[in-house]
């Protein structure tokens, strides 16, 4: 017995399903003094054990499904018991003391499932009763002192008993809310006491012979009557007194004589269920579609056929079960597929020809057809069909679909463009083949028209698009980074409250500690300490310290500072983190703890690192049994007598992992013991455990050694193996308890495994548990589990495996969440399991193991993101816009500074320079902004207004130019902004074409781009070439650039103006300039283009000349650019003009969209580009993206191109496929400065 002393701190113990009969049970019981609750449940108990009759605090007792045949007396002595429940017995009448029903307190007493066939005497004096369950006994007659007695009760259950009649006292329970009388006969029972139980909630009077006349009519008073069950009786129609309860949620009808539903049930306007199945019903009434709430309707086994359904049945949106098997059903109506929430429809063994077209919207869980023989289903709609099956990962790329997900509406041109067929003349059309034409009624003829009216209206009218615009969000902003999850490690309220929180490091993770230790720091541990404040304006605040002992090892050192940063991320604080070391505290950190600050020596936590340690492992013996969920592992004796010729054996010998094959044992329980010993060694022994396989007969000498103690190594057993296992041997079911705790008292509850199936989310990693396996008990400790409890735990599963009866061999095996053994995981359904299927097979050997490998791909559900493609696109930016921003940022810059990088070092940029840049050279640009400050004061100090200001600095690099530059400037210039700005200082780094919007203001005429080195080496052979420049805005006058081209005067378009330089001699110190003005650009662009040209070069040696489109001279001009060629005069690209990046580079696939201002280098390499250009759709693949993003991204833009049918038909795309390198005009003309493509890189 162990003595931990916990026992009678124990509130409430759960033993089901453990074998206590007979002595076995645990004497220990008499020392849980402070127990108010305890289950005995299939613990084989034949009698009352005496020790319960020493609980004199026992408030609830639970001993259901055991032998009991009587009580004991003992049970009196339990003055506080409220609580008794002795289902699933077989108690009598004539064994149950009267004094068992003296107590005051009992208000709860279950006696069902017995042998009872009178009422116990006693129960005439239980007057505090309010639960009463005697139902499935033999009781024939109840006394009507009974109901004189038990006048409080609330819930009274007698049903599946021999019952005639009930005592007219019955009026007397007047505060009854539940009657349950099914199964009785009651042939003589009229239940005219019925009326006086106002406060009804619940009646069931299944199978109690009830007809018209014999249920009463004035059922008015019954206002709370919600439940009725009247299945199984006599009835030919809706009683009429039920008609009147307009309260009513669930109603069982089913299996009477009904023939007809009255109209009269639309004043159940709060029914949920109604079921009608087993009746004679010929057709439903349409007061029916007027409960609105009705959630489940049942009407199997009638008479109903097409008409018998109401035709406005879809008007019942809340309907999520409708089912209606083994009638006349032909069709339904198509209404019933428009119900939103609907999930089951069972339609088995009808009459059906076809099913309507909208049955492919729904949303169904389960569709039950079968014993339908002449059905025809409808053909699947083709844009449900695109992408259906595990060759697309079972995404629905339906616009319909894509667009709900996305939150907008579908268009009301697609939704006629659905409307391919008629269902309405295809549904009268297969019925009139059937000889059974009819027209529509009236209802629906109004219905149509209506729907006619207002289709007219919609089309007469303009489609407001804005009601349905998403707004559309910029690149950077749609590429979020995954976020972090902190609650691993923090819990969610810290720093929600004024106070001190403390963790330690254990394991390279943070544990919190606990308040009463606050202040008590180990020499060999590290702490972090958040301090929660108010500041001035009585807001959160908070303080994050990392305390280091002198003695702490490195890694406990290393995880306070990294989940310090964790923790101040996690708050989203604005504090820095402060590192103090034992013994050179701050005064701040100090005045937190005051006089309380005191270290111990030694450490407290462990370190994360492995010790070198020996480890001592006990030999176990295990006996492979198949199992649903794969194999289980039951521990056995390690020893000869053990072993069984028709199973496998493991015997884990610590670096020693031996597998024993019988003669007779299941080929399957080999390979899988076989894949057991190899995951015990990976994941338990490191690798550095030998496997031993072999089969009976073939035994080496350590294994007889490690089983027979003390033997020799070449010694053997004698005798022949003895099979001793039972063949109807069933491993015990392993029980999980959790430990709870509370203010002075444990408590060791079970958790209700719904079918005895474990699974790893029953554990919570806030709890600790424990599996109890008989052989085995394990506790299994949460990483977010408090140190008490953990404690706890160690002492309550001490206490546990002594208290009951175990083999010699059992042991208590601790498991920490994250590095639990694979004998524990076995235990649990599909956790780390030994798989059925070997992969490396061929498909034909794995077929024939049963695995269903098309079922299971079908089964995966692929999450995706397309809500990019349904957004309007970003509007452009007026100039009134623009310019008001440029003027706000200048007006905040003081001084702006540049430098660009030549040789190895970053030199001074000339004045006249700036807004010039090359595209394989690197520049650096200092901008100080003034701040304004914060102080309230207006006269304040002219050295305190100096501090108003903050530094930026822009690092542009060009689309040629290597990462030297980058390089360079971190590890020199950016280290000297530092020591002169600090906190002030902040870095931006831009690539070519991809600039900041803010730097870009801060140049009047926007960016120059050139081509080649500032100062380039000219070799020998060297000659001047014509330089091409082309102006050009995209979506904002602030993205304006001015980009060198390649001399091809194809590249001319009438929509922008362009500067040509033509030099005349060999050292490019004379030429002529032109600035070709197209005869549809913009006046200001122009202008600007002439002053670009101006400043660009010297006008005395260049003369500059104005040229209006169609006034090209036809020597120089055209000279200049190679030849003349035919060039574009429409740019109607700029304004509708898209780019799309597809990738699954945040685990599932995604559609972003980049602003109106991309480049080339946006078209990355690991992804699907698709673009835009008004006329054609470009789906652009990179050269190493993968075969999943080329499918999706195909489909993705199918969808894409269908929504723009609809929302512009004016202009039609087609798709295009192009690769990178290969890129047509058509592609390229959206891009400015379009040149050749990067090489790339593996």
């Amino acid at each position: 017995m162990a003595s931990t002393g916990v026992l009678p701190f124990i509130r409430g113990i759960d033993l089901t399903m453990n074998d206590l009969q007979d002595d076995k049970f645990p004497e220990a019981m008499e020392d849980m003094t402070s127990l108010r609750w305890l289950k005995l449940n299939n613990a084989n108990l034949t009698k009352i054990p005496d020790e319960l009759g020493k609980l004199v605090k026992l408030e609830h007792l639970t001993i259901k499904r055991n032998n009991l045949e009587s009580l004991s007396s003992q049970l009196s002595n339990m003055h506080c018991l409220r609580t008794l429940n002795l289902r699933y017995n077989n108690l009598t009448h004539t064994n149950i003391p009267v004094e068992v029903f003296e107590n005051e307190e009992l208000s709860t007493l279950d006696l069902s499932h017995n042998q009872l066939q009178q009422i116990p005497e006693g129960l005439l004096r239980c007057r505090s009763l309010l639960v009463l369950n005697l139902s499935h006994n033999q009781i024939e007659m109840v006394p009507s002192q009974l109901f004189m007695a038990t006048a409080d009760l609330l819930h009274l259950d007698l049903a599946n008993n021999e019952l005639d009649a009930l005592p007219p006292q019955l009026r007397r329970l007047g505060n009854l809310q539940t009657l349950v009388l099914s199964n009785n006969p009651l042939s003589h029972f009229q239940i005219r006491p019925l009326p006086a139980l106002t406060e009804l909630r619940t009646l069931h009077l299944r199978n109690t012979q009830r007809t018209l006349s014999n249920i009463p009519v004035n059922l008015e008073p019954l206002v709370h009557l919600a439940d009725v069950d009247l299945s199984q009786n006599h009835l030919t129609k809706i009683p009429e007194g039920l008609l009147v309860i307009s309260g009513l949620k669930r109603l069982n009808l089913g299996s009477n004589m009904i023939d007809e539903v009255s109209p009269g049930i639309e004043r159940w306007n709060q029914l949920e269920t109604l079921i009608l199945s087993r009746n004679k019903i010929t057709s439903l009434p349409g007061s029916l579609c007027k409960l609105f709430k009705l959630k489940k309707l049942y009407v199997c086994e009638n008479q109903l056929d097409f008409e018998g359904i109401p035709a406005g049945i879809g008007k019942l949106s809340c309907l999520e079960i409708f089912s209606a098997a083994d009638n006349n059903l032909e069709m339904i109506r198509e209404g019933l597929c428009r119900c939103a929430s609907l999930k089951k429809l069972i339609l088995a063994r009808n009459k059906l020809i076809t099913l309507p077209d909208a049955i492919h919207l729904t949303e169904l869980q389960v569709l039950d057809l079968k014993g339908n023989p002449e059905l025809i289903m409808p053909p699947k709609p083709t844009e449900l069909m695109r992408g259906a099956g595990a060759e697309f990962y079972n995404i629905d790329f339906s616009l319909q679909n894509q667009l709900r997900l996305a939150g907008a509406s579908v268009p009301p041109d697609l939704q006629d463009q659905r409307q391919e067929k008629d269902p309405v003349a295809r549904k009268m059309r297969l019925r009139r083949r059937r000889g059974d034409a009819g027209e529509a009624d009236e209802d629906q003829k109004k219905v149509l028209k209506g729907m006619t009216d207002v289709a007219l209206e919609r089309e007469a009218g303009v489609l407001d698009e804005s009601a349905e615009s998403i707004k559309a969000k910029k690149w950077d902003e749609a590429l979020e980074k995954p976020a972090l999850d902190y609650s691993e490690f923090f819990d969610s309220d810290v720093g929600s409250f004024p106070g001190l929180s403390i963790w330690e490091i254990e394991n390279f993770y943070p544990n919190q500690v606990d308040e009463s230790v606050h202040g008590k720091f180990y020499e060999g541990d590290c702490y972090i300490v958040l301090h929660t404040f108010l500041d001035e304006n009585q807001s959160l605040d908070w303080g994050i310290y990392f305390w280091i002992g002198e003695k702490a090892t490195l890694d406990k050192r290393t995880c306070s500072a990294m989940h310090s940063v964790n923790l101040r991320n996690y708050l989203g604080a604005n504090c820095r983190t402060i590192r103090e070391e034992q013994g050179d505290e701050s005064e701040e950190f100090l005045k937190i703890f005051g006089p309380n600050l005191t270290y111990v020596q030694g450490q407290r936590t462990a370190s994360g690192f492995y010790t070198v340690e020996e480890v001592e492992y006990t030999v176990r013996l295990y006996r492979i049994h198949e199992a649903a969920n794969g194999i289980h592992l039951e521990g056995v004796a390690a020893e000869f007598q053990s072993l069984d010729t028709r199973y496998v054996f493991l015997l884990d010998a610590g670096l020693r992992i031996m597998v024993w094959y019988g003669k007779n044992c299941k080929n399957v329980l080999k390979s899988k013991a076989r894949l057991m010993a190899e995951r015990i060694n990976k994941n338990e022994r490191k690798g550095k455990a030998g496997i031993h396989i072999f089969c009976q007969g073939d035994e080496p000498g350590i294994f007889w050694q490690s089983l027979v103690e003390f033997a020799d190594e070449d010694s053997y057993p004698e005798g022949p193996i003895v099979d001793s296992v039972p063949e109807d041997f069933k491993p015990l079911v392993p029980r999980l308890y959790t430990v709870g705790l509370g203010m002075g008292y444990l408590e060791l509850p079970q958790v209700e495994i719904p079918g005895n199936k474990l699974k790893q989310e029953h554990l919570n990693t806030k709890n600790v548990y424990i599996l109890d396996c008989y052989s085995d008990l394990f506790v299994w400790v949460g990483k977010k589990s408090t140190r008490l409890v953990r404690v706890a735990a160690l002492k309550l599963s001490s206490e546990l495996f002594s208290m009951l009866i175990r083999p010699e061999y059992a042991m208590i095996h601790s498991q920490s969440e994250g590095t639990e053994s694979q004998v524990f995981k076995t235990k649990f359904i599909g956790w780390d399991d030994v798989i059925g299927v070997d992969f490396t097979r061929t498909a034909q050997s794995v077929q024939r193991t049963g695995a269903d490998l098309q079922k299971w791909a079908k089964q995966q559900e692929t999450k995706i993101d397309l809500s990019a493609l349904f957004q309007p696109r970003q509007p452009s930016m007026s100039k009134e816009e623009a310019q008001r921003f440029a003027e706000d940022w200048n007006e905040d810059l003081e001084k702006m500074e540049a430098f660009v990088f030549e040789g190895k070092k970053f030199v001074k940029l000339p004045e006249e320079e700036k807004g010039i840049f090359h595209s394989r050279d690197s520049y650096v640009f200092l901008c100080r902004y003034w701040a304004p400050g914060e102080s309230e004061n207006p006269e304040e100090d002219e050295d305190e207004g100096e501090d108003d200001y903050q530094c930026v600095v822009y690092f542009w690099q060009g689309r040629e130019s290597s990462n030297m530059g980058w390089l360079t400037f971190t590890f020199s210039l950016q280290k000297k902004f530092e020591s002169l700005f600090g906190e002030k200082l902040e870095v931006v780094r831009m690539h070519q074409q991809q600039e900041n919007l803010k730097f870009m203001s801060h140049f009047n005429n926007g960016l120059l781009i050139k081509q080649g080195c500032r100062k380039e080496v000219r070799g020998p052979g060297w000659k001047p070439e014509s330089e091409f420049y082309q102006l050009r805005s995209n979506g904002s006058s602030l993205y304006r650039r001015c980009i060198q081209l390649k001399t091809d005067s194809s590249l001319l378009n009438s929509c922008f103006s362009y500067i040509l330089k033509v030099p005349f001699d060999a050292e490019d110190k004379s030429g002529i300039v032109y600035v070709w003005i197209g005869s549809k650009c913009d006046p200001d662009e122009a202008l600007i283009a002439e002053d670009i040209a101006n400043n660009l070069y010297d006008q005395e040696h260049f003369s500059l000349q104005v040229l209006n489109e169609g006034e090209e001279p036809d020597n120089f001009f055209w000279a200049g650019l190679g030849e003349k060629k035919s060039y574009e005069t429409e740019a109607e690209f700029l304004n509708y003009s898209r780019l799309f990046r597809c990738s699954n580079d945040k685990g599932f696939f995604t559609v972003t969209e980049k602003c109106s201002d991309f480049c080339q280098d946006d078209l990355a390499d690991d992804d699907i580009m698709i673009l835009d250009s008004g006329e054609q759709v470009f789906m652009w693949m990179g050269p190493r993206c993968s075969e999943v993003e080329i499918k999706l991204a195909y489909k993705s833009a199918q969808v894409y191109i269908q929504n723009l049918r609809a929302k512009q038909p004016e202009k039609p795309r087609k798709l295009f496929l192009t690769i990178k390198g290969k890129e047509s005009k058509r592609f390229t003309r959206c891009f400015h400065g379009w040149s050749g493509s990067k090489p790339v890189h593996s």
